[in-house]
């Protein structure tokens, strides 16, 4: 009975979520909670669209990526850049954020995507330093001290209002987060995702059975650097200011962190180690300065003893448990 039960939740578990995440401000509010928590989430949602892509390029298809930022930084840059520099609208940031990652993601996927394991990992991290250096050094995007960015609106509605601006980009980055997990879970289990997955077990497989590598390895390149994109939008009209660091290699391994803790292989388990790994800091505070080394140290302690991720490990448990009842 219990399993019946598990399995008609497992078929809502998107609605549910959904609840959840519409639910959170007003029981945050019950609670007395401040909009410091609701600001946590927000970032925990941008965080969340950004490592669901990636898991859609490693936890899938099995290509690594250790310069991710580069497309959260791009998309970040590109809107603000067009918002402030030019004048334009958010919207059109947006819009052209989107376009330019996909632009520059599907030129640098047939040099990069020819490479393998280790070859591959390096590229993709040259790729990121690179982006880096350029995020710190051209004028454009205002060098090592930043540039300010224009503030979003909907129909004349200034979504920063100081009163509600936490609330108002809570809802807006995860409607955005939920359509995209939608998006996701519907990609991995069509034809394109068994295709990729098919790349992952072996590609010599993969092309004996007519599967188009070179094409399935792009397309989902192109996918995670859209999602990494509309991240870096919201995210640089959320914080109106942007600054190297937060796009450089820290960035990239704070990102792998929550993909390999959540599971690469799971679009829940992206969601999962987004969300802990944003509200880790908060809690452990006192390694501010070090947080690059609890980063890396995660990181290894999760590769040794969940090299599947933590939504595999619940999953695991769940059905161990509810074997046990039955």
């Amino acid at each position: 009975m219990v399993k019946s039960i598990w399995k008609r939740i497992e078929q809502a578990h998107f609605f549910l979520f959904c609840l959840v995440v519409l639910a959170a401000p007003l029981a945050l509010r019950r609670f007395d909670a401040g909009d410091y928590y609701l600001s946590v989430l927000v970032l925990a949602g941008i965080n969340s669209i950004v490592v669901i892509g990636l898991n859609l390029l490693m936890g899938y298809a099995g290509q690594i990526s250790l310069g991710h930022a580069a497309f959260f930084g791009l998309g970040a840059y590109s809107s603000g850049i067009v918002t402030t520099r030019f004048g334009l609208s958010p919207w059109l940031g947006f819009a052209l954020s989107i376009g330019l990652n996909a632009a520059v993601a599907y030129l640098l996927a047939e040099p990069i995507l020819k490479l393998k394991g280790h070859y591959l990992a390096m590229a993709t991290l040259g790729m990121g330093m690179i982006f880096s250096s350029l995020f710190a050094n051209l004028g454009i995007t205002g060098g090592s001290e930043g540039i300010g960015v224009a503030k979003l609106s909907i129909l004349g509605y200034v979504m920063n209002s100081r009163d509600l601006k936490e609330v108002n980009y809570y809802y807006f980055t995860w409607i955005v987060a939920l359509v995209l997990v939608y998006l996701a879970v519907n990609l991995v289990n069509s034809r394109v995702g068994r295709a990729l997955r098919a790349i992952h077990s072996s590609e010599v497989a993969a092309h004996s059975i007519g599967v188009d590598i070179a094409k399935f390895k792009t397309q989902v390149f192109v996918i995670s650097a859209m999602y990494a994109g509309i991240a870096g939008s919201i995210f640089a009209h959320y914080s109106t200011f942007l600054c190297p660091p937060d796009f450089g290699l820290t960035q990239s391994i704070r990102l792998l962190t929550m993909g390999v803790i959540g599971g690469m292989s799971s679009i829940w388990g992206g969601l999962l180690g987004a969300s802990i790994l944003t509200m880790l800091p908060q809690v452990l505070d006192v390694f501010a300065e070090y947080d690059i080394l609890v980063y890396g140290l995660l990181l290894i302690l999760a590769i040794v003893f969940m090299p599947q991720g933590m939504s595999r490990k619940i999953a695991l448990g769940w059905k161990k448990l509810t074997r046990q009842e039955s």
